[in-house]
């Protein structure tokens, strides 16, 4: 069965194709979702077209009938618990020629209920806060910072690649970030005073108080912990992940929306714990938490892609599936000259949807929205 909305200059669009029932000359069509806006441009009185078919291998389906409705109409006729509603499928050659033709058979809808769908804003005007943590990349692969092929040198006469990075994707996340306070963390150097390798170390030497002042505290504390530090390795991310993961999962325990957990990982490329980080993101998945990956210089991102899981679900090694895409991959060259909205639509694409659907695989709705306070003049003193 086809079902057509009709548009205001009066063309039919189709809207929806059901599956096709093999075999059955009594077939019930799997239940289905549609956006009020899809099926009916959010007019319940909009006329809807409906053509029921008899399924052909070859592709020359035989039409059997059709009847129009309404939204509305769909949604009166089963208001009330088992009832239903039901039209004729009428075939308009058949009526025209045949005397006695009634109809070619009889559609019912059993069921149409209208589910409340909310959106990110909701979220956020609910009381939901977005934080973001940043993970750097200390790795010996980024080259050795007294060289201006490094992508960590630190030049007097331009910003490293790193730090053009952090101005303009944490420029972006620092506006959607409630108390623009941000953890920042960096991973694969030996640190003082032992100089032992740390995969997620404060950048600002602080471990009880990790959190920098906005993105210019972030660079900040980069410039002053890049000479401090030997860049060394392996590029394990997964501890970075993990230590995120804890806040996210207390969040979780709580059930309700309050606080979303934003990962933001600048890397230059391959991922030497692979295993452990696809098993980290799996966990992941099923908590209030994003990533984002910016892939810094040239190097091949391929790993990172994977983890993006654009091209199906992200598997841990023993083939447990992520429960939802949670990982959005940026390589940064591919927008160092591009306008900063084309950035931010990048950098941004696809949390709010991961925002959404976190929450409503939890059947957790937003909060009650704070009514706003009108500001206040003090009355001048006699």
């Amino acid at each position: 069965m086809e079902i057509y909305k009709t548009n205001e200059d009066q063309s039919e669009q189709l809207v929806w194709r059901t599956e096709v029932v093999k075999n059955n000359l009594n077939p019930s069509w799997e239940p289905f979702r549609l956006s009020l806006h899809s099926l009916c441009s959010c007019d319940i009185h909009r006329p809807l077209k409906f053509l029921v078919y008899d399924y052909d291998s070859s592709g020359k389906h035989d039409f059997i009938g059709e009847f129009t409705s309404t939204f509305q109409e769909m949604q009166e006729g089963t208001a009330n618990p088992g009832q239903e509603r039901q039209w004729d499928c009428i075939n308009p050659k058949y009526r025209d020629k045949k005397r006695n033709y009634k109809s070619s058979g009889t559609i019912v809808l059993a069921q149409c209920t209208v589910e409340k769908v909310h959106t990110f804003l909701d979220y956020i005007m609910g009381g939901c806060q977005i934080s973001f943590t940043v993970a750097i990349d200390f790795t010996a692969s980024n080259g050795d910072p007294r060289s201006s092929q490094s992508l960590h040198c630190l030049s007097p006469r331009q910003p490293n690649h790193y730090l053009q990075a952090l101005r303009a994707v944490g420029g972006i996340c620092q506006d959607y970030d409630s108390d623009k306070r941000f953890p920042a963390f960096g991973f694969g150097a030996r640190i003082p005073p032992n100089f032992e390798v740390s995969h997620d170390f404060a950048i600002n030497f602080e471990p009880e108080n990790p959190e920098c002042e906005e993105i210019s505290g972030v660079i900040a504390a980069y410039r002053r912990c890049l000479p401090q530090i030997q860049l060394y390795g392996p590029t394990n991310v997964a501890p970075i992940i993990n230590r995120v993961a804890g806040p996210a999962q207390r969040e979780q325990s709580t059930g309700q929306a309050t606080k979303y957990s934003v990962l933001l990982v600048l890397t230059d490329g391959v991922v030497s714990d692979m295993a452990e980080t696809r098993t980290a993101i799996v966990r992941a998945s099923r908590l209030p938490m994003s990533i984002i990956i910016v892939g810094v210089g040239n190097a091949d991102f391929t790993d990172m892609r994977l983890l993006d899981g654009d091209d199906g679900p992200l598997r841990c090694p023993r083939g447990v599936p992520a429960a939802r895409d949670i990982v959005q991959f940026v390589p940064f060259r591919d927008f160092k000259d591009a306008a900063p909205s084309a950035l931010a639509k990048c950098v941004l694409a696809e949390v709010p949807r991961q925002v959404v659907e976190y929450y409503a695989s939890q059947g957790i709705s937003p909060g009650v929205p704070r009514p706003c306070t009108p500001a206040t003049t003090p009355s001048p003193s006699p």
